[in-house]
């Protein structure tokens, strides 16, 4: 999903978000608040704290639901924030939560609603099988607090403390007894225990000794906001005792004809300073709670390792096996020596023969150069801290504005290969360039959220923000594409180093090594070895709600990825021509395209062994948003090795003499 990179922006709401520099890009430092208590309340300094509930979600299901969904305590809805375009595709919907929160104020058991009930009531029966349903499911909270996520930290087994960005909304006890570790007493099997209450833990830095806090008295700067959710069950819905320790447990039966049942939510909060901790270093605690970096440096390493050795491989070939064959070819002593032609010098006269199928070729390589481009840009803008976890949406945001915006380069790439193979039908070349490729996004997109819809799901992007993207998609992104297709079209053809003979030459037997599809197959492992570390992170950010922020480690692996592809075809192709094959030119896109087809292969791994999901919708939505992911994946590693193979023999064509 991380990839819908194929759906126009609305350009406008990102103008919006780019004039307010504190709301459009976060930097560590940049857009502190602070807080006072309410008796010093300025302009610069406030005391309400204002608390953010977001969309819930769980491993178990892909189909996230808004706060509202399962009953809970609402607060004034009419205040949500405006989300940006890559938090409206993510499904995310921040809402103001019921909790009343001032600075350095601490409260003990206070109410924030009670939900009623009623065993004869079809819409309260409903409203249970809700509630139940998110339990059973483990659906998760995510809350928001000063742009800060409110973490749930529990220990683990290895010692160490885990502090996760979300936590379960309640939890069910199987028939063997398992299903809540968070507390021995809610034991009873069969029976729900929903979490309605919260001890929030607020730590703030002081200011009473820095130079931003000193005019305001008792101030300070939040730097982590902890939850322990709990379940007690209040006998006096009206005055409600936190320190019970019974729980609240909810049999799995429904309730009887004249039954009633209450649940009062409540919550505490408590305020802990600590100067120890800067506000800039807020984020630490959380990230380091995560997979630790060592498997990250060793994902580096293990790619190094590849790069190095194929770029020994490609070292030896240019210096030594290239430079003695054009010394051979070149050698020009005797008649008889000049007639002597084997190798690839044998198939200059074909080498750069159009293919078939040339215009899907030059489609998709346009639409893979407009993909490579985004990925090096967004990357860039991540790296330099603007596309941080706190900025929420901006990765999403960034990635979709940039394919808009790069139409241009799609549009003249293509023109300028379809121009080399002969083509004459430029309008089709335009048409399908601008289309094709954002058109098949679109729609598995499009697919995927009739299917939200249809399961009335957060993650359904609104009907009419879809007639605005496809608006746009074809007022900015087709404009621009024609733009380019225009410069390319005008500039003079390729003018290849060797003249292509107008009868083309036998292909002799191939073994099996060189035949196309076992060299496809293989040309895939390497670049897929660089990056599949990598890609368990980057799974788990968008299915398991990890947060990702390694963008450093993301961007060598890109760069390695890169390179290792570029080696891979170059190798590969090499060793075709040797053998007298000189139909390189889909081959090219398609041995380090065929990459993708190996992360669809570990997305399906991620998915039996990580991934606790069964309903059909979610599995249905999984492999949806992954064959999108795949597809773009496709267009950059095919793009990558194309260019690379086609320099290649561009240059090793031009330094030989040929009659």
């Amino acid at each position: 999903m991380i990839l819908l990179s194929g759906l126009v922006p609305l350009l406008g709401i990102v103008l919006l978000h780019l004039v307010n520099p504190t709301q459009a890009f976060y930097l560590p430092g940049l857009a502190p608040v602070n807080f006072c208590k309410k008796t010093d309340v300025s302009s610069t300094c406030k005391s309400e704290i204002f608390l953010y509930v977001n969309r819930l979600n769980t491993e178990e299901s892909e189909i996230p639901y808004e706060y509202h969904h399962f009953d809970f305590c609402l607060g004034e809805e009419a205040n949500s924030p405006v989300e940006n375009l890559g938090q409206v595709v993510f499904g995310e919907r921040i809402r103001p939560g019921p909790y009343k929160i001032q600075f350095l104020e601490n409260q003990q058991c206070a109410k924030a609603c009670t939900k009623n009930y009623k065993g004869d009531d079809p819409i309260s029966n409903r409203r249970m099988m809700v509630l139940k349903k998110g339990i059973s499911l483990n659906y998760q909270h995510h809350w928001i607090v000063d742009n800060m996520p409110v973490t749930w930290c529990y220990p683990l087994e290895n010692g160490k403390q885990y502090c996760g960005t979300g936590f379960p909304m309640g939890c069910l006890v199987r028939p063997d007894g398992d299903g809540c570790p968070i507390n021995p007493m809610y034991n009873q099997p069969l029976h729900y225990y929903p979490f309605n209450h919260v001890d929030l833990e607020i730590t703030y830095h002081s200011g009473q000794a820095e130079d931003w806090g000193i005019q305001f008295g008792n101030s300070g700067r939040i730097i982590s906001v902890k939850v322990t959710p709990k379940s007690i069950k209040h006998l006096d819905p009206e005055n409600p005792n936190c320190l019970s320790s019974e729980p609240l447990a909810i049999s799995e039966n429904s309730l009887k004809a004249g039954e009633q049942l209450n649940i009062v939510y409540t919550y505490s909060v408590k305020f802990i300073k600590n100067d120890a901790i800067k506000w800039s270093s807020r984020w630490d605690y959380i990230l380091e709670s995560m997979p630790h970096t060592n498997i990250q440096w060793f994902s580096i390493l293990n790619s190094l390792v590849i790069v190095l050795f194929l770029s020994g491989m490609v070292a030896m070939i240019m210096l030594r096996t290239l430079h003695k064959d054009i010394a051979r070819y070149n050698q020009m002593d005797s008649g008889e020596d000049a007639q002597e032609e084997f190798g690839w010098k044998l198939v200059h006269g074909d080498v750069f023969r159009p293919p078939r199928k040339g215009m899907l070729l030059s489609v998709f390589l346009g639409s893979g150069a407009q993909v490579l481009v985004m990925c090096m840009i967004t990357l860039a803008f991540a790296c330099l801290g603007f596309l941080s976890p706190a900025n929420r949406g901006a990765l999403m945001t960034c990635s979709m504005v940039l394919f808009v915006s790069l139409g241009t380069p799609a549009g003249y790439v293509s023109a300028r290969i379809y121009k080399s193979f002969g083509g004459l039908k430029w309008k089709s070349n335009v048409i399908l360039t601008s289309i094709v490729c954002p058109g098949v996004v679109f729609s598995l997109f499009f697919v995927m959220n009739l299917v939200l819809w249809g399961e009335s799901s957060s993650g359904a992007v609104p009907f009419s923000t879809l007639i605005a993207l496809l608006a746009l998609w074809f007022g900015v992104s087709v404009p621009l594409t024609f733009v380019g297709a225009y410069f390319g079209f005008r500039k003079r053809a390729l003018e290849h180093p060797v003249r292509t003979n107008q009868i083309p030459r036998q292909i002799p037997d191939q073994s099996i090594y060189t035949q196309p599809i076992p060299g496809i197959v293989m040309g895939g492992v390497l670049p897929f070895g660089c990056i599949f570390i990598q890609l368990f992170f980057i799974l788990s950010s968008l299915w398991s709600s990890q947060m990702y922020y390694m963008f450093g480690f993301l961007f060598l692996v890109f760069v390695i990825l890169v390179i290792t592809c570029s080696e891979t075809t170059i190798l590969l192709c090499y060793f075709h021509l040797c053998a007298e094959d000189y139909h390189w030119w889909w081959r090219s896109f398609l041995t380090s395209g065929f990459t993708a087809v190996y992360l669809f292969i570990y997305c399906c791994h991620y998915f039996v062994t990580k991934l606790s999901i069964k309903d059909s919708a979610s599995t249905f939505l999984y492999f949806g948003y992954t064959a999108i992911m795949v597809f773009l994946f496709f267009l950059l590693t095919g793009t990558i090795g194309f260019f690379a193979c086609f320099w290649f023999i561009r240059k090793i064509y031009s330094v030989v003499k040929v009659d």
